[in-house]
């Protein structure tokens, strides 16, 4: 696990704000929770500055673990920080995203913020010496591939913890850092609410499946311009995830409060409940950003059908769980296929990348995403 962090996922221990602990662990296990579907969704951590008014893009290489509860030696987070959060469990990945007030954990008001995964520019990870686990596979492991993004008021946090038809390295692509949580990890980004969900996995960041069978990929979002009949046209690739995906027994909280007293708390009751319960398996989500709210909704008629198969992958050197992912129907929409034109513009451009027949096609949106900017380290 590293100098920093504590041999595995420990509950309970002293609250230290001023820690250096960089272990993320995800749920707890189940001998430390009465509930552990439950506990998931008011029992993660997340990485932030380790001192106030810091700039995302200038401190990933030392952000710390901040968590909900006091556990791994890390720093708490205050109760009040997080306005929504909405947790989803697939065959291949565990997601968690939501909105918050990221000042009180050291990000400067304003900043955009940036990508955190295992990789970094010199491969050692932001934040160096970083861990993630989770209980997805059922016992508490620590997971090589995830990805996360963090803002001074969003947040978005993926663990791929199962392989199938795509790798965990691709479902949790760590390239494209100026895309944000909502293009990278589509999902529900409902502010002031709090789910759990069972769920579709989403096609990896940046692959489009195409009528053909084929997919569409390309490496960062970029705009470009073509003449049509005497008129100047404009597109962008990148302006909307491939898909939202489906989701099912969903379970709404009215609160993932921890109750603890630590600096900048905000009152509340001490633990998550439930309040509802669905099952479907089309969703429609809608999805909002302080920077522009737009409606995205995902017509998937996929039935839950979970995994064919998969093993938890244990060890940061080798995956082998062989999950499949799930098929679901729609049909994609140009806003956010790659464009071929006769003549066009562009800093960057995609790659076509003709494979295997897909599982399945997914419906697209129209969600406008915000862009992270960053530099690497």
């Amino acid at each position: 696990m590293g100098p920093t962090n504590p041999p595995g996922a420990i509950l309970d221990t002293p609250i230290n704000q001023n820690s250096y602990a960089r272990l993320l662990s995800k749920a707890t296990t189940a001998t430390a929770a009465n509930t552990p579907g439950l506990n998931a969704i008011d029992d993660f951590c997340l990485f932030a500055p380790p001192e106030p008014n810091s700039v995302i893009g200038d401190t990933e290489a030392d952000v710390v673990a901040w968590c909900t509860k006091a556990r791994n030696n890390a720093r708490v987070i205050p109760d009040g920080t997080i306005t929504a959060a909405h947790l989803v469990k697939t065959p291949m990945y565990w997601q968690i995203q939501g909105w918050g007030d990221f000042t009180k954990l050291n990000i400067r008001h304003g900043d955009e913020g940036g990508e955190l995964d295992p990789h970094g520019a010199d491969a050692v990870g932001n934040p160096i010496g970083g861990n993630v686990t989770s209980t997805a596979n059922g016992g508490d492991a620590s997971y090589e591939e995830w990805m996360s993004f963090m803002s001074y008021n969003e947040f978005c946090l993926r663990i791929c913890t199962n392989e199938g038809q795509w790798t965990a390295g691709q479902m949790c692509e760590h390239q494209l850092d100026l895309m944000g949580c909502q293009w990278v990890m589509p999902g529900d980004y409902t502010d002031n609410s709090f789910t759990e969900c069972d769920g579709d996995a989403a096609y990896p960041p940046g692959v489009y499946p195409q009528d053909d069978g084929s997919y569409s990929t390309f490496r960062q979002r970029y705009t470009g311009s073509y003449w049509e009949n005497g008129e100047l046209h404009y597109w962008t690739v990148g302006q909307a995830p491939a898909s939202i995906p489906a989701t099912w027994n969903c379970k709404t909280f009215s609160t993932i409060a921890n109750g603890l007293d630590v600096p900048g708390a905000v009152a509340a009751s001490s633990t998550a409940t439930a309040e509802s319960s669905s099952s479907a398996s089309d969703s429609t989500t809608t999805a909002s950003s302080s920077e522009s709210t737009a409606s995205a909704s995902a017509s998937d008629s996929a039935s839950p059908s979970g995994a064919s198969s998969s093993t938890t992958t244990t060890s940061a050197s080798s995956p082998s769980s062989t999950a499949s992912l799930p098929s679901s129907t729609g049909s994609p929409s140009a806003s956010a296929s790659t464009t071929s034109a006769s003549t066009t513009t562009a800093s960057d451009g995609p790659t076509a990348s003709a494979t295997a027949s897909p599982t399945g096609t997914v419906s697209t949106t129209s969600k406008v995403c915000k862009t992270r900017r960053r530099r690497r380290l």
